[in-house]
């Protein structure tokens, strides 16, 4: 779903639709000026696993929800794009609004869904919301 921004925004320009992915590719190690859908793919799943891993242990100590979530994308986007975007000319010629929006989506989505009690074998919940990890 975070994705969804950055691929209207493309539709409505007549963009292509996947130039966010093929920049995501240069960040692969050896393929900074060689930008492609499978390592960009590649690149998409890692860079996403590593933020949630970090949402995720924010959201032990600290209810997100999809606003906490949403400013925590604000403060992804700023790193992701800043440090990317300063590196990889690939991702500096990408437009930046949907780009932020793309990340502000993956914050609330992901803040939200760590938010949600999630059911345990035995029929009882649990969340990572403080005070509330008794089953």
């Amino acid at each position: 779903m975070s994705g969804i921004p950055s691929t209207v925004h493309a539709l409505l320009t007549g963009r292509d639709v996947l130039a966010a992915t093929r920049a995501a590719g240069t960040l692969v190690p050896g393929r900074r000026d060689r930008p492609g859908v499978a390592a960009g793919l590649l690149a998409h799943v890692v860079v996403s696993a590593a933020w949630t891993g970090v949402l995720a242990a924010a959201a032990r100590r600290h209810r997100l929800g999809a606003g906490g979530g949403a400013a925590a994308g604000l403060v992804i986007a700023v790193l992701d794009l800043g440090i990317a975007g300063r590196n990889y000319p690939a991702v500096r010629t990408l437009p930046r609004v949907p780009q932020i929006l793309d990340h502000l989506v993956f914050g609330a989505v992901t803040g939200a869904l760590l938010d949600r009690p999630q059911r345990t074998g035995q029929g009882t919940t649990w969340t990572t919301s403080p005070g509330c990890s008794e089953l």
